[in-house]
């Protein structure tokens, strides 16, 4: 005989069946069903192994005390519970555990602590991976600080095509120096036609001309100058001094 201790494994995680099992399964067979050798959820010390040993009817379960399996509740043709309680007198039990069978397959029912510890841990699992991948996306550096690099920003870079930067044709100083240049030429030389419009026809522009001298006095006028220029400029020095002379 091979004795297994079933403590050492954990029943939330395995199911089992029988599909060598013929009859279809009905609340007058299903105790039967629960109660086979290779069901590693039936324990063999039980009252219902005593009482079919004894060939005795399920009535005489109240009567004993110990682990006892009954039929808590039947949905036929799919969904049996079975009950596993530790019996204390005819009229007081102690619930150990539920087997829910669902089409022949035998599965146990979580308890309410097993339920917030497994919920529990997943909440903290999934806290933690996003902890974890929100501080894989985290840099720093002395001079910058902090700063997000996701890897969605990373591979859109890498797929734009760098562009070079453009360089400016001029600087401020070149630009103000020729506006400068431009308005000196304007004023010495006016233009002589303008565009109201871009499209339209140029219109002269009127030059308003000074009156001219008469011949006479522009001639007068270089005979003066001449004379001024040509009369010697008195010099600003003293005359001499006139010494005596010795005899």
């Amino acid at each position: 005989v091979l004795c297994i201790d079933l403590s050492l494994y954990n029943l939330l995680g395995i199911s089992w069946v029988d599909s060598s099992w013929v009859p279809i399964l009905n609340p007058g067979n299903v105790l039967d069903y629960f109660s086979e050798r290779s069901n590693p959820f039936y324990e063999r010390s039980c009252n219902n192994e005593v009482v079919k040993m004894q060939r005795l009817s399920l009535e005489h379960l109240n009567q004993m005390v110990g682990v006892e399996y009954i039929l808590l509740h039947a949905q036929e043709p799919i969904l049996y519970i079975i009950r596993k309680q530790q019996r204390q007198s005819p009229t007081q039990v102690v619930p150990l555990a539920d087997f829910y069978i669902i089409a022949g397959v035998v599965y146990q029912a979580p308890d309410l602590g097993t339920v917030i510890s497994s919920r529990t841990l997943s909440a903290v699992h999934g806290i933690q991976s996003a902890f974890d991948e929100a501080m894989s996306y985290c840099r720093y550096h002395p001079s910058k600080g902090y700063w997000w690099q996701f890897k969605d920003q990373e591979e859109k870079e890498k797929a734009k095509p760098k562009s070079k930067k453009k360089e400016e044709l001029s600087s401020l100083f070149q630009r103000h120096r020729v506006d400068t240049l431009l308005m000196d030429l304007r004023s010495k030389f006016p233009p002589t036609f303008y565009q109201p419009k871009p499209g339209d026809k140029p219109i002269p522009v009127e030059v308003k001309k000074e009156p001219e001298a008469p011949a006479e006095t522009v001639k007068q006028e270089e005979r003066e100058s001449a004379a001024k220029t040509s009369a010697p400029t008195p010099s600003s020095k003293p005359p001499p001094e006139k010494r005596a002379r010795l005899q």
